[in-house]
């Protein structure tokens, strides 16, 4: 018997469940027909938060940046790589903290960048500072081992 899981669509945020070994199928939301998962990380906002980053099934890595912050921009290729890399089993999101206080708040960011890791809507591992390709790698590893 499947296993089924809850996927939130990036563009529309509905609720998406489908059969786990689909997964990696390109599969599309049912209810606007894009794609679940582009292979790059989706920006968040206060409003699409909740419903896109603490609701389903697959682990969201959450950046908070901004656009002012050095470390932040040169963290971006290696983060987008990392979307390429890891899509779909955890999806990778970005978040403006300026543009953006009421979550930045709520996550009690205090340095950026920061990378969160959310999975079924708690907050599992937690790392700042801008990382290499390989060190993102590890700390994925790491922080991930548990899940499932």
């Amino acid at each position: 018997m499947s296993t089924t899981i809850d996927i939130p669509c990036p563009h529309c945020t509905t609720l998406n469940r489908l059969p786990r070994e689909r997964l990696a199928d390109a599969p599309s939301c049912g209810r606007c027909h894009k794609a679940l998962f582009e292979a790059h990380p989706v920006e968040l906002t206060d409003a699409t938060f909740a419903a896109l980053a603490q609701r389903g099934d697959v682990p969201v890595l959450v950046d908070f940046w901004a656009p002012w912050c050095g470390p932040c921009l040169a963290f971006a290729p290696v983060y987008a790589d990392a979307a390429r890399r890891y899509e779909p089993q955890l999806r990778l999101a970005k978040l403006d903290t300026d543009a953006n206080p009421q979550t930045s708040r709520q996550f009690n960011i205090r340095s950026i960048p920061t990378l969160a890791l959310i999975h079924r809507g708690r907050e599992i591992a937690r790392q700042s500072g801008a990382l290499d390709a390989g060190s993102l790698q590890r700390w994925i590893a790491q922080a991930t081992s548990g899940l499932r």
